[in-house]
């Protein structure tokens, strides 16, 4: 049996510590204009603050985790532009799930 993983976009680099995604439009964070991110793998004690500061919210879980895992100000996040932040989403994922099994 020959196990088939998915290869990642050449706008995302996968680590062992996280996922570097290569912006489709530059954006300013903390005061610097990048065209680069890097989020950090999750761990469940952040995840599990998240899902307790947003009170069921699931969008506002998934903004403070993006924050809290790429070291940014959510008004800074909430700028991007949604191809960028559907380019996180799919980095996150990356980072959590298992695509090897």
């Amino acid at each position: 049996m020959t196990l088939v993983t998915q290869a990642s976009p050449a706008w995302l680099a996968v680590t062992e510590e996280g996922v570097t995604v290569t912006l489709r439009y530059k954006a300013s964070f903390n005061g610097v204009l990048v065209d680069k991110l890097t989020m950090r793998a999750p761990s469940v004690k952040e995840f599990n603050a998240a899902k307790l500061i947003a009170a069921g919210d699931m969008e506002k879980m998934e903004l403070h985790l993006f924050c809290s895992l790429l070291s940014v100000a959510e008004a800074d996040l909430l700028a991007l532009k949604l191809k960028d932040y559907n380019r996180l989403q799919a980095g996150y994922f990356r980072l959590v799930e298992e695509d090897d099994v």
